[in-house]
């Protein structure tokens, strides 16, 4: 899933990039809050992580043009202003979540997993689809109850055809929630990838459970619910 990070403080927004990426999520950064704004407006976003002292544009008042624009994108506000007050003011200006610093990195991949599942109504870590069994959490797949390895790219497709089971989800919907901004469209990473997937989701005798609608996407077929 693809996260948006706006924090003015160069080592921290350098880590969040570095530990995001490293856990499977494409992102994207700004340094302030013109061009924070800009990013969330302009891009697809599976959940965006917003500091609030920022040069140009505070994060208060762009979390407030953000939400009036009529955008959805879960928000966690990452800051020092830790008092009761500052919690208040950021949660009724539209954030979903509020995490102070410093903070345990755990904690905030974990914050940020919930926002994710919250974006595509994912109540529980672990999707069902059929045989195939997703934790979320733990970025595990296992299919007839047997684990399957993925590396990054193929799993990063397999949660979000899972998320939106059932539905047909586009090449243009793939690259916006899986890629950063400045990536290539025109690639065929997302071909590769599906190539990839599907060898290791086959089953001898079995439809894939991938399946390709010519023109408009790729559909998990199996019915999806969540663990109870």
């Amino acid at each position: 899933m693809k996260i948006l990070v706006i924090e003015d403080y160069d080592p921290l927004r350098t880590s969040l990039v570095k530990g995001l990426s490293q856990n499977g999520f494409a992102v994207d950064a700004a340094a302030d809050g013109e061009e924070g704004l800009w990013y969330a407006t302009s891009g697809n976003y599976d959940a965006m992580v917003l500091d609030l002292m920022l040069p140009k544009l505070d994060g208060l008042t762009l979390l407030k043009r953000f939400r009036n624009g009529g955008h959805k994108t879960p928000v966690l506000i990452l800051t020092a202003r830790d008092t009761v007050p500052d919690r208040v003011k950021g949660l009724d200006s539209g954030a979903d979540d509020y995490l102070v610093k410093p903070f345990a990195f755990e904690e905030f991949l974990a914050r940020i997993r919930v926002l994710v599942r919250r974006k595509h109504q994912v109540a529980s870590p672990v999707i069902k689809a059929g045989d195939l069994s997703i934790d979320t959490s733990a970025k595990r797949v296992f299919l007839e109850g047997q684990e399957v390895i993925l590396s990054a790219q193929p799993y990063a497709l397999l949660e979000l055809l899972a998320m939106r089971a059932g539905q047909i989800v586009s090449r243009t919907q793939i690259w916006d929630h899986l890629y950063a901004f400045d990536s290539d469209p025109s690639s065929n990473v997302i071909e590769v990838c599906m190539v990839l997937l599907r060898k290791k989701l086959h089953r001898p005798g079995k439809d894939d459970l991938i399946q390709t609608r010519r023109g408009l996407g790729y559909i998990l077929e199996a019915n999806a619910t969540d663990e109870p």
